[in-house]
């Protein structure tokens, strides 16, 4: 195949994946009753896979909510449900050579769902949940995001393919927000309760 042929082939892909880009300010099918209550993302539990760059608890906890409230604020539903988050690992890519090293970036975090109403936690065990940065075809899925984008560019596009994979979970889950009590499991702590002491 010849290099022009290549070229628009590979222009023709990347126009099709900047076409492709979803519209967030478009309101959702619902997911049965649900309605985003709290959106609590721990940072501080994140350990780093090398080679990464470093990013602190605190920026991993406000890029993260950010990317979740843009998208699961969207619902309206009758119920009220509170998301809690942890970063359990990531790695930021760092500049590499391309095609001999072109490092990803990645993001590994574990999510839990609690029901307002019934005080009750939705998923005994928190789900894990692997995303990597951004997702189709880019210059930097070519040579590596490390060289394309820097840390905060990074960190923003995991956490929306984190928000994205938790709007699919909860999607996959959907009888968890049908509205009737009888379904949900028996009572846990709930890390949301005001306490005294």
């Amino acid at each position: 195949m010849s290099l022009a042929r290549i070229l628009a082939a590979t222009a023709l892909m990347f126009l099709a994946a900047c076409g492709s880009k979803e519209n967030l300010g478009v309101k959702p099918p619902p997911i049965g009753d649900f309605r985003m209550g709290h959106n609590v993302v721990v940072g501080d539990t994140a350990k780093q896979i090398p080679p990464t760059r470093g990013a602190t608890g605190a920026e991993w906890e406000a890029a993260f909510e950010k990317e979740i409230a843009a998208r699961m604020g969207r619902y309206d539903g009758e119920g009220l449900y509170h998301l809690g988050v942890s970063v359990d690992a990531y790695a930021l890519a760092i500049p590499g050579i391309p095609v001999v090293v072109k490092p990803k970036s990645i993001l590994v975090f574990s999510v839990t769902v609690w029901d307002n109403e019934t005080r009750t936690k939705l998923n005994p065990v928190a789900k894990q949940i692997t995303v990597l940065e951004g997702g189709g075809f880019s210059e930097a899925s070519i040579i590596g995001s490390g060289l394309m984008r820097n840390k905060n560019e990074q960190m923003r596009l995991l956490s929306a393919s984190g928000a994205r994979a938790i709007q699919g979970w909860l999607r996959n889950n959907e009888a968890w927000f049908d509205g009737d009590p009888t379904t949900m499991p028996p009572p846990e702590e709930d890390p949301f309760e005001e306490r005294d002491d």
